[in-house]
């Protein structure tokens, strides 16, 4: 089945900004069997991705230079949405990236002893996030605390997409704001560094 994207501009949740709703459907958007058609593969999307997605933010350590200006603070600031299935549930990750139409299906190898490969759909692309990820969940927000995790993970994805991770007071917010995401991992190590080289920026915490 083919799908395609219908945009309207609404409020977004996170950053309070008009941006593009995404509403996907199917190629007839007239019919009251499409509509439902559409709600419902947009529930199991978000029941699915509730109980098995994660919404990720990572520092990568990378070596500073004039010809690196990129990386003025040291650090890059990678996101990335993924859902992971064994092998036996793939069909269940291609089935997100064709109703997404973004992101990749990757296989991540075992090399214990299970007998199953993991595969993982991926979404790491700023643009896909922001036009395509980021919108969906805002229309159709999961039911869980994980939809505070999308919540603060769009906001730092939209930090990024302003070049506030170049700055480092904006790294360390956004290094604060994923202490609270997923498994709470601290980046004290990683504050700590930053704060050392600016010694004005207070603890917030």
């Amino acid at each position: 089945m083919h799908l395609a994207k219908c945009w309207k501009l609404r409020v977004s949740r996170t950053t309070n900004r008009a941006v593009r709703s995404d509403v996907y459907d199917s190629d007839n958007v007239t019919g009251a069997d499409n509509q439902q058609e559409r709600l419902v593969r947009s529930g199991w999307i978000v029941g699915f991705v509730d109980g098995e997605g994660c919404f990720s933010i990572g520092f990568i350590r990378q070596q500073s230079g004039e010809s690196r200006t990129g990386y003025k603070t040291g650090w890059q600031v990678a996101h990335e949405f993924v859902v992971t299935q064994s092998a036996r549930s793939v069909s269940c990750l291609h089935e997100l990236n064709e109703f997404f139409g973004v992101g990749q299906v990757v296989a991540n190898r075992r090399r214990d002893n299970h007998r199953e490969d993991l595969y993982r759909y991926v979404v790491r692309k700023r643009k896909d996030l922001l036009e395509t990820i980021i919108p969906f969940f805002e229309q159709y927000p999961m039911l869980s605390s994980k939809q505070q995790d999308f919540e603060k993970f769009a906001r730092c994805v939209h930090m990024i997409s302003a070049g506030r991770h170049l700055t480092t007071d904006g790294l360390i917010e956004i290094a604060e704001i994923t202490q609270t995401m997923n498994r709470r991992k601290s980046r004290q190590d990683l504050i700590r560094i930053l704060r050392d080289h600016t010694p004005d920026v207070l603890d917030t915490g």
